[in-house]
C-alpha cells in the first residue's frame, strides 16, 4: 500500500503484545492508529500518540463507530484473561468483519499454529489440511472459514499464522514468560518445556509485527484473502531457545526441565495452566510451518538475531537490568569468538 493510501488503522487489541507490537510499527510507518479499549483513559497514559476510543470489541455498535473512516482493521484482540474464550471469540471476530463490510477496511489476523493437528505435521503448508484436536485450534479453523466467507463478499483479509511469541509486550501466558523464565526474576534456572530433539517454532514480536506491515505495504497487490506463514526462530532441537536464555544471562544458568507434573493439578483452578495443558502436544512433536510462500512475496522474512531478540526480552520482563545488557552482550562475543 503507497505512502499516499495510507490513512487510518483501527487496532482492536492495541494494549496486547501482538496488537501494540504492529501498531507501532504501522504508526511509525505514517498510519493514523485508531485503538478502540474498555478503559480509553487509561491506555491512553502508555501510547499517548494513538487515538483511543472508548468502547467493547464485543459490542457491535462500538466497533462500528470505531471503524468509521478506516481502511484498515487490525484484529489482535482476546478476551480479558483468556476466559470464555471459546464463547467470546467468533463474535468479536462477527463484529470486525460487519464493521469492515460497512466501511469498506480490509481485516489483518494475527495466527498461529493451533490450526493444524497430527494430519498437517510436520511441515504445514498454508494450504495444509486444518484438523485441529483441540477447541482452541477449532475456533481458530472457524475464524479463518469466517474471514473467508467475508472476503467472497468484498471484505478483503490478510492472516500471518506463526509459532509461540516472545518479546516485549509478549502476553504474560506465553510459554517464554510463564514456562521458561519467571518475570521481574533474574535468571537461576530455565525450565525448559521442550524434548531434547524436539523442533519448536518460535516467533519474536517485533519480528511479526515487521511482516504484518509489509505485507499491509503489499495489500494491494495480495488475493482477497492472503494466508502466510513465518518461519521465525526455529529451535531445531528443542534447547536452542533455552541455551540462548543462558547466554544472553551471562552463562551461570541451570538448564532444567518444566514441571509438567504440576499442569493438569493446577488446570481446574488456574486459567493459564489450562491453557499449557492444551497446548502441550506442540512441545511433544515437532511442527516447523513453511515460509515459502511469505519469502516468495516479500523475498525475504525478517528475523532479529536470536541472541538480541532474547536480550530485550528479559530486559523487558525484568529478568535483565538493562545496565547489565552491555556485559550480557560482550559475554555473547566472547563465546562466539571461543566458538570460531
Amino acid at each position: 500500500m503507497s505512502s499516499e493510501m495510507k490513512t487510518t488503522a483501527l487496532v482492536l487489541g492495541a494494549t496486547g503484545g501482538i496488537g501494540g507490537a504492529v501498531a507501532r510499527k504501522l504508526s511509525a510507518r505514517g498510519w493514523r492508529i485508531r485503538a478502540l479499549n474498555r478503559d480509553a483513559l487509561k491506555a491512553s497514559r502508555s501510547e499517548p500518540a494513538f487515538e483511543w476510543v472508548q468502547g467493547d470489541a464485543m459490542n457491535a455498535g462500538d466497533v462500528l463507530r470505531a471503524a468509521e473512516g478506516v481502511n484498515l482493521i487490525i484484529h489482535a484482540v482476546n478476551p480479558p484473561g483468556y476466559r470464555n474464550w471459546e464463547t467470546l471469540v467468533l463474535p468479536m471476530l462477527d463484529n470486525s468483519i460487519a464493521a469492515a463490510r460497512t466501511v469498506g477496511a480490509r481485516i489483518v489476523l494475527p495466527g498461529n499454529v493451533y490450526n493444524f493437528g497430527p494430519d498437517a505435521l510436520p511441515a504445514p503448508t498454508e494450504e495444509s489440511p486444518q484438523h485441529p484436536l483441540t477447541k482452541k485450534g477449532a475456533v481458530r479453523v472457524e475464524m479463518e472459514k469466517r474471514l473467508e466467507a467475508g472476503s467472497q463478499a468484498g471484505v478483503g483479509a490478510i492472516i500471518l499464522r506463526a509459532g509461540d511469541f516472545f518479546g516485549p509486550g509478549a502476553t504474560a501466558n506465553s510459554w517464554f514468560s510463564s514456562g521458561l523464565v519467571t518475570p521481574g526474576k533474574p535468571i537461576g534456572t530455565i525450565k525448559n518445556p521442550g524434548r531434547r530433539g524436539i523442533g519448536h517454532q518460535w516467533t519474536y514480536l517485533p519480528d511479526m509485527a515487521e511482516t504484518v506491515a509489509q505485507l499491509i505495504d503489499r495489500a494491494e497487490r495480495l488475493p482477497s484473502f492472503a494466508v502466510y506463514h513465518m518461519d521465525g526462530f526455529w529451535d531445531a532441537d528443542g534447547m536452542q531457545m533455552a541455551e540462548a536464555i543462558k547466554r544472553v544471562a551471562g552463562g551461570k544458568a541451570k538448564i532444567g526441565r518444566f514441571p509438567w507434573w504440576i499442569v493438569p493439578l493446577a488446570a481446574p483452578f488456574v486459567p493459564i495452566m489450562r491453557e499449557l495443558k492444551e497446548m502441550r502436544y506442540l512441545w511433544k512433536v515437532p511442527l516447523r510451518m513453511s515460509n515459502a510462500k511469505l519469502v516468495g512475496e516479500l523475498g525475504k522474512e525478517p528475523q532479529t538475531p536470536i541472541d538480541e531478540a532474547v536480550s530485550a526480552s528479559l530486559v523487558a520482563l525484568g529478568c535483565l537490568p538493562e545496565q547489565h545488557r552491555d556485559a550480557a552482550v560482550a559475554f555473547i562475543g566472547h563465546s562466539l569468538q571461543k566458538a570460531r
